[in-house]
This record gives structure tokens, sequence and C-alpha cells, in this order.
């Protein structure tokens, strides 16, 4: 059996991750998932939230992404991203900005369609903020 993982995350406009990594967790819909070498088949949709990469029993990178989907297989995970970024990019007063505005876009829609894409943009501006806040492993 490997020792090691392929790990893939892709955005709509490139690959923006590829190495052998001793293991990722991944935020998937239904809760957090970790992705070892020899891991079951697997298809998740991802929520909004960061992905740890880790190498020699630590975290190497972290990496924000605010939805998609990933497959796991025996040798590896492919994320597909809707759009992802480094956590270390993330700026936190504008973080904080936008989930004030998104709470006002909230407020302020006047259907159920516009009211759920502002609550769909909260939810990223929350996962966006924590990702800077919470240190988790």
């Amino acid at each position: 059996m490997p020792d090691t993982v392929k790990f893939e995350l892709v955005s709509p406009e490139r690959l923006l991750f590829s190495a052998d990594v001793e293991s990722v967790v991944v935020p998937g819909t239904e809760g957090d998932f970790g992705v070892l070498p020899g891991h079951a088949r697997l298809i998740s949709t991802v929520r909004p939230g960061v992905i740890s990469v880790f190498q020699g029993g630590k975290v190497t990178d972290r990496i924000f992404v605010e939805g998609g989907f990933a497959e796991v297989t025996g040798a590896g995970c492919t994320v597909l991203a809707e759009h992802a970024l480094p956590v270390a990019e993330i700026q936190r007063d504008q973080a904080l900005q936008a989930i004030q505005d998104a709470r006002e876009d909230v407020e302020d829609a006047k259907d159920d369609e516009t009211r759920k894409e502002a609550m769909k943009t909260l939810e990223v501006a929350e996962a966006r903020l924590q990702a800077v806040d919470v240190v988790v492993y």
C-alpha cells in the first residue's frame, strides 16, 4: 500500500494544487472527512471551509474553498472547487465587511430567490472569517 495520497485541487480556471501528500481533510457537506492512502471510493459535495493538507504529521497547507465536489479513489483525492484561495491570503477586515454586506443583502431581499442567494453569500463570508480565526488542526 502506498504511503501517500495524490491530492489535486482544481478550479474552473486552473489546477491550483497537485502533490503527493500524507493526508488531506476536506470540508464535506455532511462533515469534514480525512483521506489517507488506500481510502475507499467516495464522492461528496464540499461546503465552504478549509482544506487542510498534511505532510510530516502537520498541516502544511490550508486552502479555503467556497464549495464544490470531491472524488476519492484508492489512489487519490480530487476536489473541484467553485473558488479557492490560500487561507493566508484572506484579509480579516475584508471578511468582516463581506459578512456585514451579506447580512444587509439578506435583510433587503425582496423575494425568496434573492434572499436564498444572499444567504449563500453570507454562509461563504462567515466560513471565510472562520477560516482566518479558527485553526482546528
